[in-house]
């Protein structure tokens, strides 16, 4: 037998008929889905050191599983002393299994291991059904070695979803076992 991971397989055997009978959807196809969860980081040092876009690509590929790319600047800022074309961030796109591990590791690992962690902000939704969530230091992330760390980066976590709006993508994530704040 294959391996299917721990959220991929409660969504199938409880989430589905959980939506299905809260929101009254006809058929399973209607349910909202996790479809990826996208990581990036920007990197705003990186226009004065270009190791730390290397590093940083490194560690993001190490947080996700798979390989992260860097990104680059569209158009010249003076102000920023920054270029067309210099690297400026990092991003990768999970889907499938490595997502469903990634957010499982997020939400069972990681955000327990924030300091001061008192719950993630209801208000991230985008009035399309997805959600966006800051993480202010990387190394919160168990794969992170912390004596080999040369600056402490923060990311951007946008998890989308099918949901048509922010109130079902909130009760999917919210039954995925999301740490949201009550007011």
């Amino acid at each position: 037998m294959s391996y299917v991971p721990r959220l991929k397989e409660k969504y199938s055997a409880e989430i589905i008929s959980a939506m299905t009978d809260k929101f009254g959807y006809k058929t399973v196809m209607r349910v909202p889905k996790l479809t990826k969860i996208v990581l990036s980081q920007g990197i705003g040092d990186a226009v004065a050191d270009k190791k730390m876009i290397e590093s940083a690509v490194s560690d993001l590929s190490r947080i996700a599983g798979q390989k992260a790319i860097a990104t680059y600047s569209k158009k010249d800022i003076s102000n920023f002393k920054l270029r067309k074309g210099m690297p400026i961030g990092t991003k990768v796109t999970l889907r499938g299994d490595r997502m469903y591990e990634f957010l499982d590791r997020l939400l069972s690992v990681a955000l327990p291991r924030t300091r001061d962690f008192r719950g993630i902000n209801p208000k991230g939704f985008d009035g399309r059904g997805n959600y966006n969530m800051g993480v202010t230091e990387h190394i919160i992330f168990p794969e992170i070695d912390i004596d080999k760390v040369s600056k402490i980066l923060g990311m951007d976590v946008t998890f989308v979803t099918t949901a048509q709006s922010d109130e079902e993508a909130k009760a999917l994530l919210d039954a995925f076992g999301f740490p949201f704040k009550t007011k």
